[in-house]
């Protein structure tokens, strides 16, 4: 069955080749032209709020409270991190601003950790812009019937329709009352598919408000980058309240997940030509002098502390040193992990070229559709020919057939992203499997680069055996790009051929090299 499906994919190979070839050089053409008359704008000044923010480490008191913010609930506050909820069934929690914030633009950082043992989890986490403290509710752990928006991260699936863990976009003005049974989708304004279920790296999400657009940008944990942002969704002309609270909550229902907050980092944005107010201005004197009565207390007591340490260990200098070795089994675990984390990339670099391709060759479909229906409108009775009708009713099911077969192609490499991305916290469980698994997987991988090699090779000669089949000319339509010769087909493609598959040779020799020393 695995055969058979590889086979007709290399059989639409050279027609989905010729295709990314022509749509990537008329988009390149594009560009380049956009570039030199464009101009990028410049992006606005951000300052960043601590009043509204928290991290670790030392981010809760003695007291077990978190400065400048409350919390409600079951939430857990610690030194690194505020668990919103725990593990268990039936659980709801909250962290809110004490204080309003009125600023007219703005942008939130949100680092967090949605883990659990099972498949699958509940019932999610939601980052909150409201006019109101909502402390508790069924809508994630907060109030219902909201004035503002939140940005849900929702785990379960409540309609069946297979589409979470999903991350929605909400908007409320107070007289609205969320849709459970639907997952919030026919209320949403935006939304995207994102897995941020036990991830080997902490998630991050980057909502900005700036202009009247509110855009959400997300880190799914796949790599240690910070600033791998991938774009979610936007909305346009979205107004929101002129001041309000920031909120985090999490619930849990039948199914439990930990939801832990890592960081809420809060930055005020204003426009390039204004100048942003001093922030001596916003604190009074009073609060400053006690504040700085306060840094200069734990300031003492931190030296005494140091003091003591010395005393009790002479002979440790400055901090202790940590373990400079790693065990067998954690280099194997970080290796599997870069690995895995190579594929994802290479997986989302084709999954990103391929929707380009699919939006170009759906504007060609679109472009030809329109020629045929001019012409057949304005040709009186003879003057269009059969020949011609024939030939662009063919070119239109030929891009249709194209069409079609993106479409395959980018749903199959969009499982494979997901397979890859479930595969990563399993392999953490078992060493030895994984590593049998990944060299397996490998194998397969060059299989199939053998089979496309020699179906393309097969194309390239069957087009020098047969050079008038070369001679495909191309609809007369205005945006339509010129054909592609063969000679830059088949160098290209050869080229692409022997890079990828001297890569995996590479990267097969440099692992089987690596654990023999295991």
């Amino acid at each position: 069955m695995a055969v058979s499906i590889a086979q007709r994919r290399a059989a639409s190979a050279p027609v989905l080749i010729l295709t990314f070839l022509s749509v990537l050089i008329f988009h390149h053409s594009v560009a380049d032209t956009a570039a030199g008359s464009q101009t990028p704008e410049e992006p606005p000044h951000r300052r960043f709020e601590y009043k509204y923010s928290f991290k670790g480490p030392h981010l809760s008191q003695t007291d077990g409270s978190i400065p400048f913010w409350i919390h409600s609930g079951n939430a857990i506050p610690s030194a690194d991190q505020v668990r919103i909820t725990p593990s268990l069934r039936s659980q709801k929690g909250t962290v809110w601003t004490k204080n309003k914030v009125s600023f007219e633009h703005w942008e939130a950082e949100v680092t967090f950790r949605v883990s659990g043992r099972g498949r699958m989890g509940a019932d999610g986490l939601a980052v909150w812009f409201t006019t109101e403290q909502g402390l508790d509710g069924p809508v994630y752990g907060a109030a219902d019937q909201w004035n503002g928006v939140g940005v849900f991260f929702d785990s379960f699936d409540n309609d069946g329709k297979k589409n979470n863990p999903a991350i929605m976009v909400v908007g409320n003005n107070g007289n609205l009352v969320f849709d459970h049974q639907n997952d919030g989708t026919t209320q949403a304004l935006g939304t995207c598919l994102r897995d941020f279920r036990n991830k080997p790296y902490p998630v991050r999400a980057k909502i900005t408000y700036y202009k009247k657009t509110m855009t959400v940008m997300i880190n799914s944990g796949f790599t240690p980058d910070k600033e791998d942002y991938e774009f979610c969704t936007k909305i346009d002309n979205m107004s929101i309240p002129s001041e309000g609270f920031f909120g985090i909550s999490a619930a849990t229902g039948g199914l439990a997940d930990d939801h832990d907050v890592l960081s809420f980092l809060l930055f005020r944005l204003s426009e390039p030509g204004q100048q942003p107010p001093p922030p001596e201005s916003e604190i009074p004197k009073e609060e400053k002098d006690k504040y700085q009565e306060e840094f200069q207390n734990f300031q003492q007591e931190l030296d005494k502390k140091k003091e003591e340490f010395q005393k009790e260990h002479p002979d440790v200098q400055g901090e202790p040193m940590e373990d400079l070795y790693e065990t067998v089994n954690d280099r194997e675990i970080r290796q599997v992990f870069e690995g895995q984390n190579r594929i994802h990339l290479e997986i989302k670099q084709l999954h990103r070229q391929l929707a380009m391709i699919l939006d170009e060759q759906r504007r060609y479909v679109s472009v030809i559709t329109d020629e045929v229906a001019k012409k057949g409108t304005n040709a009186e009775s003879g003057q269009l020919d059969s020949a011609s009708q024939q030939q662009l009713g063919s070119v239109v099911a030929s891009q249709q057939e194209i069409l079609k077969n993106l479409n395959d192609l980018r749903n199959s490499f969009y499982e494979s992203l997901k397979q890859i991305g479930s595969a990563q916290p399993q392999q953490g469980n078992a060493v030895g499997l994984g590593s049998y698994e990944t060299i397996q997987h490998f194998n397969d991988i060059k299989e199939h680069l053998h089979m496309v090699k020699r179906d393309v090779e097969h194309m390239v000669q069957r087009n020098a055996q047969n050079p008038a089949e070369k001679a495909i000319k191309c609809p007369e339509a205005p945006p339509m790009p010129a054909c592609l010769s063969t000679v830059h087909f088949a160098v290209f493609i050869v080229v692409q051929s022997v890079l990828f598959f001297c890569y995996i040779m590479y990267k097969s020799q440099q692992e089987a090299a690596a654990k023999k020393f295991f």
